[in-house]
């Protein structure tokens, strides 16, 4: 178990406060290190006896928490009593979008996911039938996990979110339909929706289960059918003034023979580390995709915040390289030197110290590209990167879109008292 983090000294609140603050502190607690007695929440929270008793009341009568056993066989009576969280207390939903999916999960306020589920879109679908058919399945994972209205629903969707409004911006490659989606869930009453690009998400899971978990800073490097990147500095996921931070697509590198435009990233970082022009660099090394495997777990392999549908993934073909040791070294090196010339971009700019590669392609060269992609920085930049192969996999957006429900919700339901609030005896 760990003690809290202490605040600043001196620092003064209200009798209504310092019950907010320590309600908060004994949930966070609960969350982390699972059922506590009212002794071993005194303990950890260096609050009097009282408080805490008083506290465990509180919390009870808001249907927040409940004995859930004893701390061991040999004691009995209220001091051997355990508490934890009332994880149904709320239902949360996380939403992946694709161009011609949905993939929902339907978690409790713990962030447990209870049920997973995947429908299909037509590619010939109307919109108002996209929405309609997304629509059944939210209600139908629901139906499945004994839940009803949710408290929460994060939704990833690729394109740019507008900060100020919360709404998909109007990009070439956002589907009407997410569009639509996003507002019938919005009129639903009483249900919060939070709206955001899927691989800001992606990272978000990175960072609490992932590749990331030791980093307060770092840079996600989205590679799949398209290019994108979603950027942490302390711990804060930056979207930046128009919810375009990490569109690395658009990004001008040597070697495309072209520049990048306003309405396309064609000539960009896309044109080098897009699905098809890795797909074009292995035919150049004699790779070809009846040489490859299927993905390992490409059913729920999100594309990027660029998206396009255009080639075959090029995800298989980078896993039958790695596969094929020496015969495909040429192929992987050439791969990692062309990545290299983006994370070299956002390293001067950003210096974040890591940078995880994630979506298909960095899933499927595991660390075998990593490692070659940090021997081509060396070469390119002065500053020490840590490059890290994505460890979430195929299910990095819908996980980070439960984390992202949860957090909201618990937000919302614990109270407003930051994480660092101090106890208060």
């Amino acid at each position: 178990m760990h003690a809290p983090r202490a605040a600043a000294a001196g620092r003064t609140a209200s009798p209504t406060t310092a019950r907010l603050i320590n309600d908060r502190l004994a949930l966070q607690l609960l969350q982390s290190e699972g059922p506590l007695t009212a002794g071993q929440l005194k303990s950890l929270t260096g609050l009097s006896r009282p408080t805490v008793a008083d506290l465990v009341e509180r919390l009870q009568n808001a249907g927040l928490i409940t004995v859930v056993g004893e701390s061991g066989a040999q004691r009995r009576g209220p001091n051997a009593r355990l508490y934890g969280i009332v994880a149904d207390r709320a239902h949360l939903v996380g939403l992946d979008l694709r161009t011609h999916s949905i993939t929902v999960a339907v978690a409790d306020l713990l962030g447990r996911v209870r049920t997973e589920h995947t429908v299909a879109i037509g590619p010939d679908d109307a919109p108002d039938t996209a929405v309609a058919t997304a629509l059944a399945a939210v209600d139908k994972a629901l139906a499945t996990a004994g839940a009803h209205l949710p408290h929460t629903i994060a939704v990833g969707a690729p394109g740019l979110v507008d900060p100020a409004t919360g709404r998909l911006a109007g990009t070439d490659w956002t589907s009407s339909w997410h569009v639509g989606l996003v507002g019938a869930l919005r009129a639903r009453a009483g249900v919060a929706v939070l709206l955001e690009n899927e691989v800001n998400l992606a990272a978000i899971a990175e960072q609490r289960d992932g590749a990331a978990r030791d980093r307060d800073t770092f840079v996600l490097l989205w590679l799949g059918h398209g290019t994108g990147a979603a950027v942490v500095l302390d711990g804060t996921l930056r979207r930046g003034a128009s919810g375009g931070t990490g569109e690395i697509g658009f990004l001008p590198v040597p070697g495309t023979g072209a520049l990048p435009s306003a309405s396309g990233c064609d000539g960009g970082f896309h044109s080098l580390a897009g699905s098809a022009a890795i797909c074009a660099l292995a035919a150049e090394h004699g790779l070809s995709p009846e040489d490859a495997a299927g993905p390992a777990d490409g059913a729920n392999e999100p594309p990027s915040g660029a998206e396009t549908t255009d080639g075959p993934p090029a995800e298989p073909l980078v896993r039958a390289a790695v596969a094929a040791g020496d015969a495909g070294a040429a192929f992987l090196d050439a791969l990692a030197a062309r990545i290299a010339l983006g994370v070299a971009a956002v390293c001067a700019v950003l210096d974040p110290g890591c940078v995880v590669l994630g979506g298909e392609v960095g899933r499927g060269g595991g660390a075998e590209l990593a490692d070659r992609v940090t021997g081509h920085l060396a070469r390119l930049s002065p500053l020490r990167t840590d490059v890290r192969a994505g460890a979430v996999g195929g299910r990095a957006v819908l996980l980070g879109a439960v984390l992202a429900a949860r957090d909201a919700a618990q937000n919302d339901l614990f109270g407003a008292a930051g994480p660092e609030a101090a106890p208060r005896p």
